[in-house]
């Protein structure tokens, strides 16, 4: 498979997120909708989650097998492991201080409708709550393109694994696994906008939001045809398990005070059985 043709179908596995993308411009009506949406995006969000560890436990542990062999140095080992929780802290703790950094200082709580604290308000309180009103939905934009630059961080590696497929010549694998990722990267359109709830984004958000998450599955074909490095590609999957174990505290917390907790756990599991479903076609193609 040339790199022209590796190029092409890498765009079209990483760029078929734009599927579910449209669904943030639906007008959600009522909280058991945001909670059925937002946990079924969490389901999807926990099967990449296992996925992208998974993928990442293998590198280190072809390596301590190496090792134990007396075939790799142990050093190489202990410089996995230090990538690893790195890339792990990177993508947890750090969008946690860039979150915590970019979130509006003193937030006022709004008054009940009707109540005597309504009566008093005064126009700079009006200015005052509609900016509050304002700063919750470029939060909830916000976390909208945090979650869509943890899955393009897990796309990236992806896209490595479609690369060395086709440059190793294994051309029914590298089809298989682009069929695969792109089903499955069609389901992580819905992991973007299913937490932003009733916020409902542009049309030139939702590009920007493709771009970022299925973006990544394009270039990685690109690197991963050219270059192979087990600690890039470990980088790459510490730093979208940690991402994507942030982002589904922040929408686990933000859907409590919904309700719905049967409902939400059951969506949930619909999402995760859905990342596995399409996960299949990848397995049967051995990636």
């Amino acid at each position: 498979m040339s790199l022209l043709q590796t190029i092409a179908l890498g765009a079209l596995a990483g760029f078929t997120i734009f599927l579910g993308l449209p669904v943030g411009r639906l007008q959600l009506l009522g909280s058991r909708t945001r909670v059925a949406m937002a946990m079924f995006a969490v389901g999807v969000l926990a099967f990449i989650f296992i996925d992208v560890l998974s993928n990442a436990m293998s590198i280190v542990n072809s390596a301590l097998a190496a090792a134990r062999d007396h075939h790799g140095s142990v050093a190489y080992l202990v410089w996995l492991v230090v990538l690893l929780g790195a890339g792990f802290a990177a993508g947890s703790a750090g969008l946690a201080v860039l979150e915590r950094r970019m979130r509006p200082l003193g937030a006022r709580t709004p008054p009940i409708a009707g109540g005597a604290g309504a009566a008093a308000l005064t126009g700079a309180d009006v200015d005052a709550l509609a900016a509050e009103m304002d700063a919750a939905r470029r939060r909830a934009l916000r976390t909208g393109l945090t979650i869509a630059a943890a899955i393009g961080v897990h796309n990236f590696a992806e896209g490595l694994a479609i690369g060395v497929s086709a440059r190793a010549g294994a051309i029914s694998l590298a089809t298989v696994l682009i069929v695969g990722f792109a089903l499955h990267n069609a389901t992580e359109g819905f992991g973007i906008v299913g937490p932003l709830g009733d916020v409902k984004p542009s049309w030139r958000w939702l590009g920007l939001a493709g771009l970022i998450g299925g973006g990544p599955t394009f270039i990685g074909s690109i690197v991963g045809y050219s270059v192979t490095s087990h600690p890039l590609e470990l980088a790459f999957y510490a730093a979208a398990g940690g991402a994507i174990l942030y982002v589904i505290g922040e929408v686990w917390n933000a859907m409590r005070r919904y309700g719905h907790r049967e409902l939400g756990l059951l969506m949930l599991t619909a999402g995760f059985l859905v990342g596995v479903l399409t996960n299949l076609i990848v397995m049967l193609g051995g990636g």
